[in-house]
């Protein structure tokens, strides 16, 4: 094969070495390719445009907070893995501006071929509105999922045959979102959505849930407005009456305890309605401030201020005329100032023009809420006190319970506490306010039944353990007594066992005396030499230790 291969190629002209080696070189470069296609992964182009420069780095910037991974050709064309991805960042990228003016952003909506009409064209354009519309809507941090349905109708030669646009979109919300409760965030994707689709209304425009409930209805909610409106309201009057409660209820029991203030009433009046007031208020020029170093007022005031002025004097004198009409014809002046005429006289006027400078200021003003009428009311009890006897203890009455005088609260007292709320308050007569002090006595039968019943238990409990402790003194003392007599009893026993050893030692002695001088020879046992001998022994303990003989004398009876 080899040897033919050469000698083949030894046949052949140069032309047809050249398209051989050409053949081969073709075969390489597409298999190459196609290697490299094949590894090549699937992508989609963001825009069919380059983009080079700043505006590629910002492109890929956003891209890259986007988590999006995205690629760049030689050529300046941007990629992204899929083309649901493109579409959601071509949108971003569209809201945020980041749009060469070479790129038309919606390029790819419409590319037009020699088969395509324009209804395939508005069918591209509507399905375009609906998908950057829905992924507009997804975007919100509240928003699950969205499904948008347009009607785009054909243009009309006359208004009045033109179809309106219409838009339904449902929402679905977020877990714990309250998007369909808060009117505010309806009406912002309300306003979303007309901002998107060119010629819609907020009449053609339907928000629903997944359940077919409208959610922008806001003329059907108009009462349910009213009475948020009213439950805002009554919030805002019950807060200031807490407020109110709390601070001065606060200082007076802080003042009086808490047991002799325990409550405080305050009603408050306000005026929701917009009132708006335009005044002009003149008023003096103040030439020089009060000092507030001197006991008076020593400021200076002026009314006006002079500006400019103009004195005009004018000065006549000569013969008055009258007329008499045509010549020839009698006149018809009255006889008074015919009387008059050809008399000389002299007449002199003087004016004088001042412009002055007031104080003047311009107050517009609009108040919304305004404060009505405040009535306070608070009770203060006067002081219990207990009476005592001339030892300190408690007097007790006929049915057991202690003795109490009531003390009410002075006049001046409760002016002063009455002056405290109003200072408290803002007193204002001319709109009404009024506070009231009373001083009506608690009802306190249950609070002194039950101290009168905790300082009886504690006097019964009391009397028990002085009696325990007499008791046990008593049982102390018999047992004292007892050990005393029983004391004494073992002293004299042992004095009288004492004094019979005594008397028998003496016997035997004075019998071994006797015995002695009689020369009677006494012979002893050697059980009566040791009894003898333990009996002297005994003798001399007892005078040492007598409390432990009596004892060993005691086991001895007892064994006999």
């Amino acid at each position: 094969l080899g040897e033919s291969g050469k000698s083949a190629w030894a046949k052949w002209s140069k032309i047809q070495k050249g398209i051989i080696i050409g053949i081969a070189i073709a075969i390489i470069v597409a298999v190459v390719a196609m290697f490299r296609v094949s590894s090549t992964p699937t992508t989609v182009r963001l825009f069919n445009a380059p983009v080079t420069g700043d505006m590629q780095s910002q492109i890929l910037t956003r891209l890259d907070q986007e988590n999006v991974q995205a690629t760049v050709n030689d050529a300046g064309y941007i990629s992204v893995p899929d083309e649901k991805t493109a579409i959601k960042m071509r949108d971003i990228l569209i809201t945020e501006g980041l749009v060469p003016a070479s790129v038309d952003p919606f390029a790819n909506f419409f590319e037009r071929g020699w088969s395509t009409t324009d209804a395939d064209q508005n069918v591209k354009l509507k399905q375009a509105i609906k998908r950057a519309l829905k992924l507009h809507i997804e975007a919100l941090d509240d928003v699950a999922s969205a499904d948008v349905e347009l009607s785009l109708p054909e243009d009309k030669l006359f208004k009045a045959d033109q179809d309106p646009v219409k838009a339904s979109v449902i929402v679905r919300p977020k877990p714990m979102s309250d998007l369909l409760t808060n009117r505010r965030k309806i009406l912002g994707i309300q306003r979303l959505i007309m901002s998107a689709v060119e010629g819609l209304t907020a009449e053609n425009c339907v928000i629903t849930d997944s359940e077919g409930n409208i959610l922008n209805d806001f003329e059907g909610m108009a009462e349910s407005d009213r009475l948020d409106l009213v439950k805002k309201q009554e919030k805002l009057i019950r807060e200031g009456e807490a407020h109110y409660r709390a601070q001065i209820l606060k200082a007076l029991q802080n003042t009086l305890s808490a047991d002799r203030v325990r409550d405080l009433n305050i009603k408050i009046s306000m005026d929701f309605s917009k009132e708006t007031r335009d005044s002009e208020v003149y008023h003096p020029i103040t030439i020089r401030e009060d000092n507030p170093d001197t006991p008076y007022d020593d400021s200076e005031f002026r009314d006006t201020l002079p500006i400019s002025s103009q004195t005009v004097t004018r000065e006549w004198q000569g013969t008055g005329f009258n007329p008499q009409g045509p010549a020839g014809v009698e006149g018809q002046n009255p006889p008074v100032y015919s009387d008059m005429s050809n008399v000389i006289g002299k007449q002199t006027e003087t004016g004088v023009t001042q412009n002055n400078a007031l104080n003047k200021d311009v107050i517009h003003r609009e108040e919304s809420p305004r404060y009505g009428k405040v009535t306070v009311s608070v009770n203060v009890d006067g002081i219990w006190k207990k009476k005592y006897d001339k030892n300190h203890n408690p007097v007790f009455n006929e049915e057991g319970g202690i003795v109490r005088d009531y003390s009410p609260v002075p006049k001046e007292q409760l002016e002063d506490i009455a002056d405290y709320v109003q200072g408290a308050i803002g007193y204002d007569r001319a709109k009404g306010y009024k506070v009231t002090v009373t001083n009506i006595p608690f009802d306190r039968s249950a609070e002194f039944a039950a101290e009168d019943e905790a300082i009886l238990k504690a006097r019964q409990t009391r009397l028990t353990i002085i009696l325990v402790l007499i008791g046990l003194a008593a049982i102390l003392a018999v047992f004292i007594l007892y050990r005393f007599i029983s004391r004494e009893m073992e002293r004299r026993r042992r004095l009288r066992e004492e004094e019979l050893l005594r008397k028998q030692q003496a016997a035997r002695d004075q019998a071994l005396w006797e015995a002695k001088e009689e020369g009677v020879e006494v012979t002893m046992s050697v059980e009566e030499r040791k009894r003898a001998e333990l009996q002297e022994n005994a003798i001399a303990m007892a005078k040492e230790h007598p409390e432990d003989v009596a004892m060993l004398i005691r086991t001895w009876l007892m064994e006999e």
